[in-house]
């Protein structure tokens, strides 16, 4: 009796065993493999009896600081390109770089307000008509009646080309052709500045819009391509006025108009 009680427990204890043998690997792990890895024989694992393949998430990405302020970001290469390289030029080219002003040497693009034309009180003798230049102070003075003028801002000649005298307007251009003496082209060419045997008329042509010869000499009152240089010493000798004021003289005097540079 004995005997049959004990061979029934081990017959109950193996099927036992065997039972929890089944449970226990009737659900396998899963297999973790690299997010990466994308062969054929990952594919040997499903089956009826595969263990199933699981990809490991990925760590979130914590977000930039300009995310977190609210800013878009922008693709990798235009992060590396220079904030000058992303703007638009002007054929509307993102490639094209606009040109940069010096920021220790600003551009000049307006002149002193007392170098503006406008009437003044002009004590002279000359007579009205006549055209007085004071070179010191930088203004043009066309004598008027009642002993008022109209004043000119002007550049003078540079320090070296200064020069007095009397002479008469002898002929009048509008948008001259320069063509620029041999001595100038010679001094220039020493600093290393070469200039042109002849440049037609137009808005880049140092002579500007209009021209005034002064007897026979080479000097001229005429317009510019640099109006900032208005009120300053920074010509060869001749007199230069913005071209809107060199058209506005040009217009009020004639061929003989006296001219005196003080």
């Amino acid at each position: 009796m004995k005997k049959i009680f004990f061979a029934a427990l081990g017959l109950a204890t193996v099927i036992s065993s065997a039972a929890s043998a089944n449970d226990r690997y009737r659900e396998r792990p899963p297999v973790v493999v690299s997010s990466d890895l994308a062969a054929p024989w990952v594919m040997q694992l499903a089956g009826p009896n595969g263990r199933p393949v699981v990809y490991p998430r990925q760590a979130a990405q914590p977000r930039a600081l300009y995310q977190q302020q609210g800013y878009q970001q922008q693709p990798a290469y235009q992060q590396r390109q220079p904030q000058a390289m992303r703007r638009t030029g002007i054929f509307g080219n993102s490639d094209v770089q606009q040109v940069a002003v010096r920021p220790d040497r600003p551009a000049k693009s307006q002149i002193e307000p007392q170098f503006l034309p406008q009437t003044v009180a002009y004590d002279t003798k000359e007579k009205p008509g006549t055209i007085v230049i004071d070179t010191d102070n930088r203004f043009l003075y066309l004598v008027g009646e009642g002993g008022q003028a109209r004043r000119y801002g002007v550049g003078v000649g540079k320090p070296g080309f200064e020069w007095a005298g009397e002479h008469k307007v002898t002929r009048k251009s509008e948008w001259p052709t320069w063509i620029p003496p041999q001595e100038m082209i010679q001094r220039e060419a020493v600093k290393g500045h070469y200039l042109p045997a002849r440049m037609d008329g137009g808005p880049e042509n140092p002579l500007g819009a209009r021209a005034m010869y002064l007897g026979s000499t080479l000097y001229r009152i005429h317009g510019t391509n640099a109006p900032w240089t208005i009120g300053s010493a920074v010509s060869s000798g001749c007199i230069r006025m913005r071209n809107e004021d060199v058209t506005d003289l040009y217009e009020r005097v004639n061929i003989g108009t006296r001219v005196i540079v003080m």
